[in-house]
């Protein structure tokens, strides 16, 4: 090998100018991006004869989905 430097090439520069732009994008949306707030629903007790099945909110929103 020798101690020649090498020439910058044009492929290179857009490369870096693309990496860096996508990581300038993706700060600046990150920055700017709300806090997801989860709310869970107050755990209900046991059923005391078996079973389990309650109609909660989210079942509602998926039979609502696969009305016809």
């Amino acid at each position: 090998m020798s101690d020649v430097p090498r020439q910058p090439s044009r492929r290179g520069f857009f490369l870096g100018a693309a990496a860096t732009g996508a990581a300038a994008a993706s700060l600046v949306s990150l920055r700017s991006a709300p806090e997801a707030t989860l709310t869970a629903e107050a755990a209900r007790p046991a059923p005391e004869r078996g079973g389990g099945y309650s109609l909660s909110e989210h079942v509602k929103r998926y039979y609502k989905t696969t009305r016809v």
